[in-house]
């Protein structure tokens, strides 16, 4: 049952239990009768009422129990791994990154991926961690504090503004680099986007080590350049966070990394709902193509099979 439903139970008992009260008013005042025949209606009223009391305090118990279930699905739509824990210190560099503006996700989505990340530690799935696209790093900080220290890991960022779209790029994300372009883009809480930042290859680095997780300590490269040059592996992939943006720049994630991943491995692509590149490119290039799971969660997830 859902939460509207069991609303329109609850009111729609309270109504009865009104017209029950109602009713017995109305007896009073039209009674004519024996006082024994004006109290066994009395006494019926008042059963009634009780009884109702009773249905309606059951329904409400069902009720919290349903919403109980609902915010837990909730979760799972969002979290494969809803009740897995997280090693010592990640839910603190979770909150810091969040406290700092460092990330345009969320508490719940930075979750996602630590958890994610740790699976694929307890999994043994062999492998890269990598994160295309950045901004300013506060993902990437949560994945690498999450990770085991002797797993290699790779950020791909331009750290500079994004690179222009395309012809296969939809007009949502024509419009929005005009914005960027003209200045009016703005970071998270208002922040000075990170685009326009004067050195954020330097910033990044120096936030990794300010919520220790230096990268020269736990084996992060960060790696300044276009995907199209910078992306060139030749080794296994336990899970990637893609934040690409546009078409030709998911489709470059996709076509490098894709045919790397670990079976059981994990692809998260953070654009797929929010800009027209991205998800023309994904819907190309699972087309037809074997072997893999997507999960359509608040982000899609890619799934090796």
């Amino acid at each position: 049952m859902n939460e509207p439903t069991m609303k329109r139970r609850l009111r729609s008992v309270g109504r009865q239990g009104r017209t029950v009260v109602t009713r017995g008013k109305a007896v009073l005042r039209r009674a004519v009768g024996p006082d024994e025949e004006l109290q066994a209606k009395l006494d019926f009223a008042n059963s009634e009422v009780r009884r109702l009391r009773s249905l309606v305090k059951a329904e409400r118990k069902t009720s919290a129990r349903w919403k109980k279930e609902l915010q837990l699905t909730r979760r799972s739509l969002m979290d494969p791994l809803p009740r897995a824990e997280l090693p010592d210190g990640v839910a603190e560099t979770i909150e810091r990154a969040r406290g700092e503006r460092l990330s345009y996700l969320g508490i719940p989505e930075l979750t996602v991926l630590a958890r994610q990340v740790h699976d694929a530690d307890l999994a043994g799935r062999e492998g890269l961690i990598i994160e295309a696209g950045t901004a300013r790093g506060g993902s990437a900080i949560v994945m690498a504090a999450a990770k085991d220290p002797a797993r290699p890991m790779k950020v791909y960022d331009v750290f500079d503004q994004i690179p222009a779209p395309t012809d296969a790029d939809g007009s949502d994300v024509k419009k929005r680099y005009e914005q960027i372009q003209a200045g009016g883009a703005r970071g998270v809480a208002g922040d000075t986007y990170y685009g326009y930042r004067d050195d954020l290859y330097t910033e990044v680095t120096e936030s990794f080590a300010r919520l220790g997780v230096p990268v020269e300590d736990n084996n992060v490269e960060l790696v300044k350049g276009l995907f199209a040059d910078t992306i060139d592996l030749d080794q296994p992939v336990a899970f990637a966070h893609l934040d690409g943006d546009w078409y030709e720049s998911t489709m470059t994630c996709l076509e490098r990394i894709v045919p790397l991943l670990s079976r059981g491995g994990r692809i998260v692509l953070d654009d797929y709902f929010h800009w027209s590149g991205c998800r023309t490119a994904v819907d190309e290039y699972f087309a037809n193509r074997s072997g893999f799971l997507l999960e359509r969660r608040n982000k899609v997830h890619v799934i090796k099979l």
